[in-house]
């Protein structure tokens, strides 16, 4: 089966539906003949198509299968590389208070000519040529706070000097050692071990697992008041990219919900998937601009916002229906949808004119038109079957595609519309590298944290903000003093 040529297999079928066409027009063939060689060729059309997607591997090149799950065999060596070098906002130059840069400049002089022995002394310099060494030297600075105790010799009572505020008990560990431990839990993807471990070898003492999880609730109750404020500023979004993916927690699947839009991520978790959690989110049915999602069913639900289809997940499926199938019409939608892209992208107003969005409407419908001839009728459903009728992965899409017409072309119309859902895949990529790395999360009261923060220090990031400034800021309360900023 492995062996079978895709495309002597579609011939072979069409040059035998040809010849039989040939007999029935010359009126070789009886009525009765005729209805069950139809029948029988449409059963080996539904069959071949079947095949062809069955035998056809899903990669994350021709479908949502991510890139882990792709071995080797499954990579086109047509596919050009992945660039190395990233683009996006420049980060600022935000260092952490607690740190501090030590820079020395010397000069060394010229006071003999190397080629003649000529005293250059008195010479004036024509210029510089510079080296640079930048190195780390590790520093430990303990602070120790000693607090007078005074007999009083009128009334004979003890007092005591009072303690700042931030030293509460007999040892704490300040605002950058907090940052650090968050920012190699959370950031890092670091875990507890290998945490404990680096602080011994930084600062000589093992703080317990314990100390570390206080810390990760403390940033966790410490940013309550700014998720609120991202929600709200979040519902004023014209766009909202939406996805969802799994996450082991206490060994049982749950699930990241995420939310993204302008400087904003915002991560919850879930039990669930579809309607109840997005209920119990409470964001979407509150929202009222557009929401770019992969069609999912619980999003499409509500109808109150616009719809915005992801154009990656789209191609991905045209081109395993062509690799499958070979439809001439996946080919040409494919093209017309990259081709759309390009064109709003270089055009000036990130949108297409009414005259070109009817153009590509046109084109659009008569390419779904097409394609209804294209694909093998499905039969009717049989007397006393239930459910719905099986179908191939190319008729689903071609009904996607027919039934989501505005959502699917929305990114050429309206110039805050993405042509992608990448925006919400990226912010959640890191939440299945972490549970690759650390292993899942043995409570819930943990998982709602690391979404919490998460989703704080992305948004910091997409403002520029240092991971080590922006968690230090939230600790110190910095954050609501800058209003959030």
């Amino acid at each position: 089966m492995a062996s079978v040529n895709k495309a002597s297999l579609r011939e072979e079928f069409a040059a035998l539906k040809g010849q039989f066409e040939q007999h029935c027009a010359k009126g070789e063939v009886s009525a009765e003949l005729r209805a069950l060689f139809e029948a029988l060729l449409l059963l080996f059309e539904l069959l071949m198509a079947v095949f062809l997607e069955k035998t056809t591997p899903k990669t994350s090149r021709n479908s949502g299968v991510p890139p882990s799950q792709t071995g080797q065999d499954g990579e086109d060596p047509t596919t050009p590389k992945p660039r190395t070098s990233t683009t996006g906002r420049n980060p600022t130059h935000n260092r952490s208070d607690n740190t501090r840069t030590i820079e020395t400049l010397t000069t060394l002089p010229v006071e003999h000519c190397a080629h003649c022995g000529t005293d250059l002394s008195d010479t004036p310099c024509q210029g510089h040529e510079r080296r640079t060494r930048i190195d780390i030297v590790f520093e430990k600075v303990i602070e120790h706070v000693e607090a007078e105790i005074k007999d009083c010799p009128h009334c004979g009572e003890r007092t005591k000097a009072a303690f700042p505020s931030h030293m509460p008990g007999p040892l704490q560990y300040g605002l950058g050692i907090r940052a650090f431990v968050l920012n190699l839990l959370v950031a890092q993807m670091v875990p507890l071990k290998r945490v404990q471990q680096l602080l011994n070898s930084l600062i000589g003492q093992v703080l317990s697992q314990a100390t570390l999880l206080g810390y990760v609730l403390q940033l966790h109750r410490a940013l309550e008041r700014w998720e609120q404020e991202a929600i709200d500023a979040l519902l004023k979004q014209p766009t909202i990219h939406v996805d969802e993916t799994s996450l082991r927690v206490d060994r049982a699947r749950q699930w990241i919900h995420v939310y993204a839009g302008g400087e904003i991520t915002l991560k919850f978790l879930h039990p669930k998937r579809g309607l109840e959690a997005i209920e119990a989110i409470n964001l979407i049915p509150r929202y009222g601009g557009v929401i770019i999602h992969d069609c999912w069913a619980s999003y499409l639900s509500y109808d109150h916002c616009g719809h915005g289809l992801c154009g990656s997940h789209l191609t991905r499926e045209l081109t395993f229906v062509i690799e499958a199938n070979g439809y001439r019409w996946a080919a040409r939608m494919k093209r017309l949808l990259l081709e759309t892209r390009k064109q709003v992208a270089n055009s000036t107003h990130k949108c297409l004119s009414a005259d070109e969005y009817l153009k590509l409407t046109k084109r659009y419908r008569v390419i779904l038109a097409r394609g209804a001839k294209e694909l093998p009728p499905i039969p009717p459903r049989q007397n006393g079957k239930r459910g719905r009728v099986a179908k191939s992965d190319a008729h689903n899409l071609w009904e996607r595609l027919a039934r989501h017409e505005a959502a699917v072309l929305l990114f050429a119309k309206r110039p805050e519309v993405a042509f992608t859902n990448n925006r919400a895949e990226r912010d959640l990529r890191m939440s299945k590298v972490k549970q690759k790395v650390s292993g899942c999360f043995r409570t819930r009261q943990y998982a709602e944290a690391y979404c919490r923060i998460s989703s704080y220090l992305q948004t910091m990031a997409y403002r520029g903000y240092n991971p080590l400034v922006a968690i230090q800021m939230a600790l110190s309360g910095e954050l609501y003093a800058g209003g959030g900023e």
